[in-house]
Formats: structure tokens, sequence, C-alpha cells
């Protein structure tokens, strides 16, 4: 599942909306995927260098595998940190599928993630520990676990033979 790299110089301008989003011009600036809409109401996509650059990476399209394994949208517009609060999210980024396969993904969450104050392997880390704690609840007590703020235990009832109408 390795991610791109392109043959030639990647200028974002050039890019079409099925591949800006998460790519890297040749300069090393992330391109970011922006919509329009003109008079008419029609949609209009244009690709756009931004002002983050990529850490030692240039000429970069992620893959659809990268794009999938890491719970992204293709034609995701901008580039925001508010998805590292989306408990999903955070966990396919901190697969092993996402975080050690591709690259690209993980400098700009790891750079947006700092920018808030967030050291990216520590956040992946709690949620392993979350995750296998949630899970050994469930196996050990009959705790349901989909969070650690909602574990709450779950009661059963039997219900008689045949209800009254």
């Amino acid at each position: 599942m390795a991610s791109q790299k392109s043959q030639g110089s990647i200028a974002c301008e050039n890019l079409n909306k099925d591949s800006c989003a998460f790519a890297i011009s040749s300069s090393g600036k992330r391109c970011v995927l922006e919509k329009h809409v003109r008079r008419s109401g029609e949609e209009v996509y244009t690709c756009r260098s931004s002002e983050i650059e990529a850490d030692r990476l240039k000429d970069w399209i992620e893959t659809d595998q990268c794009i999938e394994a890491c719970g992204l949208d293709r034609k995701a517009l901008g580039i925001s940190s508010d998805s590292l609060l989306e408990s999903r999210f955070a966990q396919k980024l901190c697969s092993s599928k996402c975080y050690d396969s591709c690259p690209s993904i993980v400098d700009l969450y790891f750079n947006l993630a700092a920018g808030e104050g967030v050291y990216l392997p520590k956040l992946c880390e709690a949620k392993g520990e979350i995750e296998r704690r949630g899970m050994s609840e469930i196996k050990s007590s009959g705790y349901v676990a989909p969070g650690p703020e909602s574990m709450k235990p779950v009661k059963f009832t039997v219900a008689p033979a045949m209800a009254p109408y």
C-alpha cells in the first residue's frame, strides 16, 4: 500500500479534484481542494498550493489505498485538524494500515496535531490502550465499551413466553 511518487514535477494548480487532496507539489507545499460556486449555481473545484509544507516529501499524490485506510475523502475541501476530534477517524489514522504505510498523511496529521498541542504518537498510543482496555472489559465483565465515556453494564431481561396484547 505504498503511496505514489510522481514521475514529473507536480504543480497543485494542474491537478484535478480526483488527485488534489493530500497531494504534495514539487516545491513541497501541500495541495488543497477548493470549491467555488458560480453565479449560475455551478460548482467549480480548483486545486491550489497551501502554505503548509510537507516534511521531506515532494512530488507526491496519495494513493486511493491510503485515502481509504486512513479514513479520508479524496474530495475533502481544505486542510483542518477538526477530524482529529472524531474517534473513528483517529482510530483509522492510528491503524497500522495507515500509520505505518502512508507517510504523507501521517506527516500532515502529525503537524496538524502538533499545532493543537497534541503529539500524534501519544494520541495513537492512548487510542490503542482505550481500545484494548475496552475489549478486555467486554470479555471479562460483560460491559459494552464503545468508548470510555459511555461504558455501562448490559442488563438482560427475560421476556414472558407470551406478551399480553
